[in-house]
């Protein structure tokens, strides 16, 4: 197993050859930065490295600094300009762009066959692609792989021999018949040095075939570097539109998915279908009085927790505030919109919160209507919020469609 001396660690800069981490300024082990990931004495010539690092940087057959190097990072950029400039696309679209884009460079960079982008998901307990070339998207547990090795012990792994190394998942190359000869995998991390993410490179082109963890670390630590910012930011991001109670997109995700489907930072498409569902806990003051608001907290989460159950994976659900939660449906109108509350009214209703010990049982009320593109969300919402008040006041436990 070719696989001797080849882990480097990106966030002090040991692990190969014996280097010392450089220091900060304050005397601290500094978390993330090209200078850790490569101090300034590296050797011109290291035994068992087919290309040195002096005879790269001063040019040859294998150029760093090529004219063919500069013309990808140029298209690279071209192309992530023109596309972030489309009013049309969101944060989100910008992120995975950055990433899809920067992950194809950094296969260029080091010449290889298949690159991709993962990104370490703890919630979840699994690492899965962001962006891959040659393959659609792989979800694997974490620890798992030479992505969940590099994660776990936050190094930058290299094998040249995949199939004899007890870390590799051959699973991927068995269903797709595609031969790995070679792998290297760079771990990311955030602001605050934790591992987030990793970028792997496949299958050496040029050369022996066989990844050289010094040489092609350099030449991905600016694509891999820019993917770590950029999921940082699209993790923030998420972070922010994204209820911290009932794990459910907010108010700030709502006003932001209503506006990328319908508002005026894109043309207003008067065919575009959609509807939207208003819903109530019914007396959930009763419960917070009976139980205390931690119970309640807990009935919000029940409810947030049954409504995405509920749902397409095109729709999504939105805390609004206290009590209240919007449903935004896609390519539906009102009959669908009815059906969708109808189920997760009957669903909640045959429910129980369970809350130290004590079953807590809620209905919901709700108002629905189709959503007008040439209204704006405030005047959507106040249809279904008059819908709302009609159930409320007609006897709750209930969906309304018109009024």
């Amino acid at each position: 197993m070719d696989t001797s001396n080849e882990r480097f660690n990106p966030a002090d800069g040991s692990g190969l050859l014996g280097e010392t981490p450089e220091k900060s300024v304050t005397g601290e082990s500094k978390t993330y930065g090209i200078s850790d990931i490569f101090p300034d004495n590296i050797p011109d010539s290291v035994p068992g490295i087919t290309a040195t690092v002096g005879r790269d940087i001063q040019g040859g057959a294998d150029d760093f600094f090529g004219e063919d190097l500069i013309n990808n990072i140029f298209e690279i950029s071209n192309e992530l300009y023109l596309k972030m400039r489309d009013p049309a696309t969101s944060a989100e679209e910008d992120h995975l762009t950055i990433i899809s884009l920067l992950t194809d460079l950094g296969r260029r960079l080091v010449n290889a066959d298949r690159a991709s982008f993962w990104r370490q998901d703890k919630e979840k307990g699994t690492i899965w692609t962001m962006s891959a070339t040659g393959t659609g998207k792989i979800e694997i547990p974490i620890g798992t792989g030479m992505v969940g090795k590099a994660l776990k012990e936050g190094r930058s792994l290299v094998t040249n021999d995949p199939y004899n190394d007890p870390f590799f998942n051959a699973e991927v190359d068995k269903i797709t018949g595609y031969i790995t000869k070679s792998i290297l995998v760079m771990p990311v991390t955030n602001s605050r040095g934790e591992y987030i993410g990793a970028y792997q490179v496949i299958n050496k082109l040029d050369g022996d075939g066989k990844f050289n963890i010094r040489r092609d670390c350099k030449r991905l630590s600016l694509a891999a570097f820019i993917c770590s910012i950029t999921l940082e930011s699209d993790l923030f991001l998420a972070d922010a539109e994204r209820d911290r109670l009932t794990k459910v997109r907010n108010r700030i995700g709502f006003y932001h998915d209503f506006s990328m489907r319908y508002g005026d930072g894109i043309d207003r498409r008067n065919n575009v279908v959609g509807s939207m569902i208003m819903c109530d806990i019914d007396h959930f003051k009763a419960v917070n009085d009976t139980y205390g608001h931690n119970a309640g907290d807990a009935v919000l989460r029940h409810v947030a927790a049954i409504a995405a159950g509920s749902l397409r994976r095109t729709d999504t659900v939105y805390r609004w505030g206290g009590e209240e939660f919007i449903v935004l449906l896609n390519d539906t109108g009102i009959e669908g919109a009815v059906a969708t509350a109808e189920k997760i009214r009957a669903a909640v209703e045959e429910s129980e919160c369970i809350f130290d010990g004590t079953a807590i049982s809620v209905t919901l009320s709700f108002g629905c209507g189709d959503i007008d593109p040439a209204r704006s969300a405030e005047e959507n919402i106040a249809v279904c919020d008059r819908r709302l008040y009609i159930a409320k006041e007609s006897g709750r436990n209930r969906v309304v469609r018109e009024g």
